[in-house]
């Protein structure tokens, strides 16, 4: 499952591999704070839609712990979404007006599509979405952190990185949460029909949303 996760191009597009380099317009990067902060303010009513559709307790107690993350381990102030809003401050966007501005249709096809599948009637399905989520995150973020250190060098040297770079440090707790969801979910075939569909359909839908920022 791991192996279909690291090789989708939800995490090798042209989109991340120029924006590794630093090779992303004005515009671009400008996009790329806007629609992102739409995925970071949402992502919390997302999962926790999945939480509430989960009947298993075990299941539920690790999904928990990647909800409570999200929402900066019982500091407020630590709140990823929060942490995100720095971040535009730094490079003059306000974040009140963003949240506003009518989303892209590749990040609202995104959104949608990933509160489907978190909170469909399939469960063994939304949580192979989550497991897919969690387990790209890192080969991302490794794509971003070198990017963004390029741009925050070059042009926007007040820019706050945090919310990257904490995340970061983070995922390998989130990916640790998701193997004890698999081990319960266990190794019936048909579960794992399920479990890798719902692995294949939250990539697509990220896929398409570094493919709208690319066409855009």
């Amino acid at each position: 499952m791991k192996e279909i996760v690291l090789s989708h191009p939800a995490i090798h597009n042209d989109f991340l591999t120029r924006f590794s380099k630093g090779e992303v317009t004005d515009k671009e990067f400008d996009d790329f704070a806007r629609e992102f902060f739409h995925f970071s303010r949402t992502f919390p009513a997302i999962l926790a839609n999945l939480l509430v559709n989960t009947a298993d307790e075990d299941e539920a107690l690790e999904l928990t712990k990647v909800l409570t993350s999200e929402l900066g381990d019982g500091d407020p102030t630590r709140r990823h979404e929060l942490l995100f809003r720095k971040f535009l401050r730094s490079i003059d966007i306000d974040p009140r007006r963003i949240i506003s501005e009518q989303v892209k249709p590749s990040t609202n096809a995104y959104l949608n599509g990933l509160w489907r599948l978190y909170g469909g009637k399939d469960h063994v399905k939304a949580l192979g979405a989550s497991f897919g989520l969690e387990n790209m995150a890192i080969p991302m973020w490794d794509q971003l952190l070198p990017g963004l250190g390029i741009v925050k060098e070059k042009r926007l040297h007040n820019m706050d990185i945090e919310y990257f770079t904490f995340h970061r440090e983070l995922e390998s707790t989130h990916e640790d949460a998701m193997e004890e969801v698999t081990d319960i979910v266990g190794k019936d075939p048909a579960s794992e029909k399920s479990f890798e569909s719902g692995i294949r359909e939250s990539l697509d839908l990220l896929h398409g949303f570094w493919v709208g920022l690319e066409r855009n």
